[in-house]
């Protein structure tokens, strides 16, 4: 199929799905354009002040606001909403960053008018639900994780990263160990390294085994007195289940260290895998991942830690007691590590994953199971197409590279953006950084087979077209308001103003 600037191609397969393919594509002005003298979307009454012109010396003649109708900012602003594409829109399967569907009950119940209107300064008598959800909330957590017990405050995932490491750190300066060394396999998460930095610690890389997996004896070999931690991402950030952790644990506690995990990856083992069993001393969740709460957007996000009971005195306070069928906040204690987040956290965030908690229920083991049934679907269907650098089951996501391509000249770069003609967002690509040309691929449990199997078609029309006409996928995407951007000039020469 030609483009209608009669200068590139998109896959002509009849069979290919490309729910992008077609349909209508919506221009739109700018306010100032589209506005014109005498319209408004407001009916206003009479004021009763009499009027007065801005005055001074930066009033000048007050802002040039656009007169509009009601009409025009309504089609205005859902034209815009046109360019924008989320989980409610089609499938987003972002590796590592579990782009599920957030069911809406968790929006209605967020926005129940005695939470949502709840001011954080209210005394501890006159918000009992509130803080009744961030205990329950914290008790789900809890038990999700196998840990002693879990503090709410941190904002997000990184923030509850940095929490659990200031704990780490608090914890051995407490007991004057001297360790300064956190070991980080290269399957980690990307943010740790910065994270154990920044509480002052010095990295030691664990590279990967030849499986994808931590060997114990690249830990042993790596063990001495200077070892606080390791920070491990289970499953880790090529898809692979950890299954040496309980004895790189044992090996890492009889060095006098801690074991922090990353809980990332979460939404392939909750309900299946105790966290505390494994030798985990510390966990974080990512609310906006595993417990279905909003995702992306510049936040609120939430990111709780789970702690093992020898770190629960340095959890951060302010903390939530239930005694004599009371709820109320106390400091906490001695040893914490202090307030990190203004009054509590992000109560609309705790809401949402409180509800959806109470509604999957005991069926938890079932989200993970299909999430992980989905990914390995996806790897079965796409092996033949595409390079698969560790051949071993999947959880949640599948890494894939662009090694069958290459010959081609056609890059994951390339892929990726053919899929945006089709209708689809792109994976996750080039991380992790331990595969070149990755193709990180994360469905989530909240697909249905005929998604997944349109994308799957997608994917194999790529690859088809890689080899019958590999230049018409530089050029891609072709579909979209804007082609493909010269990516290289805009990060040498961003333009960062409006001009």
């Amino acid at each position: 199929m030609t483009h209608p600037d009669g200068n590139a191609t998109i896959p002509a397969d009849p069979d290919s799905p490309g729910i992008g393919a077609g349909g209508l594509v919506l221009d739109e002005p700018l306010l100032w354009e589209r506005g014109r003298y005498g319209r408004s979307a407001v009916d206003l009454p009479p004021s009763g002040v009499p009027h007065r012109p801005l005055t001074g010396p930066r009033a000048g003649d007050g802002p040039d606001w656009p007169d509009l109708s009601e009409l025009e900012v309504v089609r205005h602003y859902t034209r815009l909403s046109t360019w924008n594409f989320g989980v409610d829109t089609g499938m987003y399967p972002l590796g590592s960053c579990t782009m599920k569907y957030n069911p809406k009950i968790n929006e209605t119940v967020a926005a129940l008018a005695g939470f949502a209107a709840a001011h954080p300064l209210l005394p501890d008598d006159a918000c009992q639900g509130a803080l009744a959800v961030i205990y329950e909330t914290e008790k789900l957590l809890a038990a999700v994780s196998g840990l002693a017990a879990v503090s709410l405050q941190p904002a997000a995932g990184a923030h509850g990263e940095l929490c659990g490491m200031l704990m780490i750190a608090t914890y051995h300066r407490h007991h004057n160990t001297g360790k300064t060394v956190v070991l980080i396999p290269d399957t980690a998460h990307g943010t740790n390294p910065a994270t154990a930095a920044m509480c002052g610690f010095t990295e030691v890389k664990v590279p990967v085994g030849p499986d994808g997996r931590m060997e114990p004896e690249t830990v042993r070999r790596l063990l001495d007195d200077s070892v606080a931690g390791i920070m491990v991402t289970n499953p880790n950030t090529l898809g692979i289940f950890e299954s040496h952790l309980p004895e790189i644990s044992r090996m890492i506690h009889d060095a006098g260290g801690l074991v922090y995990a990353d809980g990332a990856n979460l939404n392939a083992v909750m309900g299946r895998v105790d966290m505390g069993k494994m030798g985990v001393d510390v966990l974080h969740f990512n609310l906006h991942k595993s417990m279905s709460t909003p995702h992306g957007g510049g936040g609120p996000g939430s990111g709780p830690v789970a702690v093992a009971e020898s770190l629960v005195p340095y959890l951060p306070g302010p903390r939530i007691v239930h005694e004599d069928g009371r709820y109320r906040r106390v400091d906490g204690s001695a040893l914490s590590i202090g307030r990190l987040h203004p009054f509590y956290g992000q109560f609309g965030i705790f809401l949402r994953a409180f509800a959806y908690l109470l509604s999957v229920g005991n069926r938890l083991r079932d989200v993970s199971g299909l999430a992980v049934l989905n990914a390995n679907y996806l790897r079965a269907r796409l092996r033949e197409a595409y390079d698969l650098p560790f051949d071993t089951d999947c959880m949640h996501e599948v890494v894939f590279t662009d090694a069958k391509q290459r010959g081609s000249k056609v890059t994951t770069l390339d892929i990726a953006k053919r899929l945006i003609d089709l209708g689809y967002h792109p994976p996750t690509i080039y991380f992790p950084l331990v595969v070149g040309g990755a193709l990180m691929i994360e469905p989530t449990e909240t697909e249905c087979k005929e998604e997944l199997d349109g994308f799957v078609e997608a994917m194999l029309a790529i690859a088809r077209e890689a080899e019958s006409d590999p230049d018409s996928l530089h050029r891609a995407p072709v579909l979209t308001k804007v082609g493909r951007l010269d990516e290289t000039l805009a990060a040498r020469k961003p333009k960062l103003t409006g001009d």
